[in-house]
């Protein structure tokens, strides 16, 4: 644990800090899953295709991407205030632009500043989050890291379904009630402990901002490519769901309930959110194993459901994948930060980053161009397909992972 800031002795001051920093966390995981509610609305009002919904989608997930891998180390040197401050910062400009959206140049600005904010704050959160943890709760930290992004996505999905069914400015009033939730985090990041033992406003040295080295040490390549199989799958799955997931559920039921699409978001975060917490406790590998194995069986429920053309089944579905999800991410991501020697872990860190999120966009952008040629079902098939094909073989290799391990007399 870092040292805490001058004054702050015992675990009560540094509390404050602490929530601060874990509702900025949920916050800005909950904006991002907000427009994924509003995606149906956004279609019928501005008459934009599938594809074109993928790829505003996609603009997030790289913007975030360039965000950590340029600005990731930036609290280490800056300090996680000011660090986190800008990207609070960002994240009300990009609602602004949300909320004042007229078209799709509109949407494709807001989802990249608000990626950008996302990718600024992410290093600076994950950090005071483990330096801010109160002292008789070390852990705590380390479970909100895990558990806060799924827990905001879910919020998000259920609350901006609920504000776009039945409030009134549907496209306007989850993006200004965020306005304000964000500007009290900025007020509280202003009020909150410094944490970072170098910053430099406190010891005088130079800022400098040095893009991540994406690295995976050479002993490690062999298991860091069988781990990564799982998080490809995982993250195929949650960015089909957040840019497409709504729009399939709705035309399963034949609704225009927009509720019912946000609930979809939310029962996919909330079940690997659940998952998460109940193995939290359970070896790495076999945590991934019981996740891939979850993700399997969601993947054929959803192919079932498919087929069927059920709702039912296809919230059942959800439901099964999620904790899927949730398990196999945990589970191989403890994995892989196992992997590297600590002075290294940011550089594997990084790595794991760029895997997870192009293949968060990727296949989206794809499922959403096959969209417009084959339709929207007959594409979620082949998707769901390919993706079962890749967990399959993520699941056999993980687990002659975990026998190698065991053989070796490690422990995951």
């Amino acid at each position: 644990m870092q040292p805490s800031a001058p004054g702050a002795t015992g675990a009560e001051p540094r509390r404050p800090g602490f929530r601060v920093v874990g509702a900025v966390l949920v916050l800005l995981m909950l904006s991002s899953s907000v427009p994924s509610a509003l995606y149906v609305l956004y279609q019928e009002r501005w008459d934009l295709s599938s594809g074109m919904i993928t790829v505003v989608f996609a603009l997030y997930a790289v913007t975030v991407l360039a965000g950590l891998l340029l600005f990731g180390s930036l609290s280490d040197t800056l300090g996680r205030r000011p660090v986190l401050a800008a990207g609070l910062v960002l994240a009300i400009g990009s609602m602004g632009l949300f909320a004042a959206a007229q078209g799709l140049g509109w949407l494709l600005a807001a989802r990249a500043v608000q990626g950008l904010a996302v990718g600024l704050a992410t290093g600076a959160m994950g950090a005071a989050l483990l330096e801010l943890a109160p002292r008789s709760r070390p852990a705590l930290g380390a479970q909100v890291n895990s558990a806060g992004p799924t827990v905001g996505i879910g919020l998000g999905g259920i609350g901006a379904g609920l504000l776009v069914q039945y409030g009134p400015a549907p496209t306007a009033l989850s993006y200004l009630l965020l306005i304000g939730a964000f500007a009290l985090c900025l007020a509280g990041v202003a009020r909150m402990p410094e944490s970072a033992p170098g910053a430099v406003h406190r010891t005088g040295g130079r800022l400098r901002i040095t893009p991540h080295r994406i690295r995976v040490p050479a002993r490690a390549r062999r298991r860091f490519a069988v781990l990564v199989l799982t998080i490809v799958a995982v993250w195929s799955v949650g960015g089909f769901y957040l840019s497409l997931g709504p729009h399939l559920v709705l035309s399963l039921l034949e609704s225009t309930n927009y509720l019912v699409g946000g609930a979809t978001v939310a029962l996919l975060a909330g079940a690997a959110t659940a998952a998460q917490l109940l193995l939290g406790g359970t070896p790495a590998l076999r945590t991934a194993v019981l996740g891939l194995t979850g993700l399997l069986a969601g993947l054929a429920l959803v192919l079932l459901a498919l087929g069927l053309g059920s709702a039912p089944v296809f919230l059942i579905a959800t439901a099964v994948l999620g904790s899927g999800w949730g398990a196999a991410f945990l589970g191989s991501f403890r994995a892989l930060s196992a992997l590297a020697e600590p002075e290294h872990r940011g550089e594997l860190t990084a790595a794991v980053y760029v895997f997870a999120y192009l293949a968060m966009s990727v296949p989206a952008v794809l499922a959403g161009l096959l969209t417009n040629v084959h339709g929207l079902q007959r594409t979620s098939v082949g998707f769901m397909a390919a993706v079962a094909a890749v967990c399959a073989v993520a699941l056999l290799a993980t687990l002659r992972l975990a026998a190698r391990t065991r053989a070796e007399g490690s422990t995951a």
